[in-house]
Formats: C-alpha cells, sequence, structure tokens
C-alpha cells in the first residue's frame, strides 16, 4: 500500500536535521506541503531546497520567535492539518546533584514548554475545521528511568503526560495527539550523549555503546528514517483511529540503563 499524503499541510520543528530532517523531505515525497524551522540557517537551507519544503530561522525557546514562525507558516500554508513537535536538546549529563539548576530548566524549556508554546497556534486552526494531527516527540528514556541523564528523562516523561492529557482534550474534536518514543539513533547527537554518560561515569564510550545495545532486545540503535516512517503512517488516514500513546520505535528496550 502506497502512502500518499498529498497536499498535507505540516508543521515541523527543528527539520534542519536528524530525524526532523528525515521527518521533512519523507512527508514531503509523500506529497505533503512542510513548513519548517531551524536555529542553524545553513541546515535550514539545506532541507529547504526541496521544492515543497520551507521554513524560517526560529528558536523554539523563544516565544515571540515561535508566534512568529506558527503564524507565517500557518499563512503561507493556508491552514495546518500536521502539528510535529521535533525540537529537542540531550541536556546535561552527570548525577542529579551535580546538575546546574539553569541546565535542566533550559532542557525542560525546550523539550517541553517548546509544545505549548506552537501547540496554542496549530490547536484553534484545527479545532475550527475538525480535524487534526499532533505529534510530540518523546523517548524511550521517558518510559525508562534514565542514569546521569535526568533532566532529559524528567522532560521526555513529560510530554507523555502532555500528549495523554492533549488526546482526551482534543479527541471530541476529531484532533488525534501521540507521542513517539525513539530508542537510540545513530548519528552526531547519540554520540555526544555517549561522550557525556562516558564522561559522568568514568566508563570508556565503547563501554557505554554496548550497554545502549545490550538493553534492547534487537541489540541496535535506529535510523532517522525509521522515525520519518512511523510519523508518516500515523499522520495518515492508515492511522486515523490511533491517539493517546506513545510509541516505542526503540527494537524493544527491556531495561533501564545502569
Amino acid at each position: 500500500m502506497e502512502l500518499d499524503l498529498r497536499d498535507l499541510r505540516v508543521i515541523v520543528t527543528a527539520g534542519g536535521g536528524g530525524i526532523g530532517r528525515a521527518t521533512a523531505l519523507m512527508l514531503a515525497e509523500a506529497g505533503a506541503h512542510v513548513w519548517t524551522c531551524d536555529v542553524d540557517p545553513e541546515s535550514l537551507a539545506s532541507v529547504c531546497a526541496n521544492d515543497r519544503v520551507d521554513g524560517q530561522v526560529a528558536d523554539v525557546g523563544d516565544t515571540a520567535s515561535v508566534d512568529a514562525f506558527m503564524a507565517t507558516g500557518v499563512a503561507a500554508l493556508g491552514g495546518i492539518d500536521v502539528l510535529i513537535n521535533m525540537a529537542g536538546i540531550a541536556g546535561p549529563g552527570g548525577r542529579v546533584e551535580t546538575l546546574d539548576p539553569e541546565a535542566v530548566t533550559q532542557t525542560l524549556d525546550i523539550d517541553v514548554t517548546s509544545m505549548f508554546r506552537t501547540s496554542r497556534h496549530a490547536i484553534p486552526v484545527m479545532v475550527a475545521q475538525r480535524s487534526g494531527s499532533i505529534i510530540n516527540m518523546s523517548s524511550t528514556a521517558g518510559q525508562w528511568g534514565f542514569p546521569y541523564r535526568s533532566a532529559y528523562a524528567a522532560a521526555k516523561w513529560a510530554v507523555i503526560g502532555l500528549t495523554k492529557t492533549m488526546a482526551m482534550e482534543l479527541g471530541e474534536h476529531n484532533i488525534r495527539v501521540n507521542a513517539i518514543c525513539p530508542g537510540s539513533i545513530s548519528g552526531p547527537r547519540m554520540d555526544h550523549v555517549i561522550d557525556l554518560e562516558a564522561e559522568a561515569s568514568g566508563v570508556a564510550p565503547a563501554e557505554v555503546r554496548a550497554g545502549f545495545e545490550r538493553q534492547v532486545s534487537m541489540q541496535t540503535f535506529i535510523d532517522a528514517k525509521e522515525i520519518a516512517q512511523t510519523i508518516a503512517f500515523l499522520v495518515s488516514p492508515l492511522g486515523s483511529k490511533i491517539s493517546g500513546q506513545a510509541l516505542a520505535v526503540d527494537g524493544h528496550t527491556e531495561t533501564s540503563r545502569n
């Protein structure tokens, strides 16, 4: 069955790289019109080279920046059918008592509060048209504890609570809200996470990486395109009755890391 997302109007944050880029491009290739943002102008220009992707530089941690990004995007698309809250940061690494409270606050702001900033623009439009789909990016860290990454884990647990609450509030308007919980994604960001944990725990990076693999039944990292495929399914008519879910795309995490 071929996925057909022709003329779907999509806004996705942090589309310049990683999962955001893979998602923006995959949805565009399936026929969607995509409006995206990134804090890096070069990364944004690269993804916007696709003729079905456009956007502007924006910082999801800044309310005025998000207001401008969302207002311009909704106007450019002529509405919004899908909002994908992709933006997030890894946050500080280390034991709870060693963390800088300001770094913790920043992690919660980017990884959770940013979703309030975007959603408050998208929801009234979706309610008026009585349709819509919202995807919030959580993590398997939002389903298990994550030693040395407490700020990130707290944020990702909060995303699941936000998602389920939004699904309850918006279901009567035919708006679906789901969270995606990726496992360990191959790429520079995960390499950075591994280096942070290696430094905090005094263990070699290669052993930390092996530990991430051992906690998963399939003993593998995930490719960003595999997350994009799940999102494409959820926002398509094939996922029309899926809402309020936290869907792990992770090779099946068996245990938390310790």
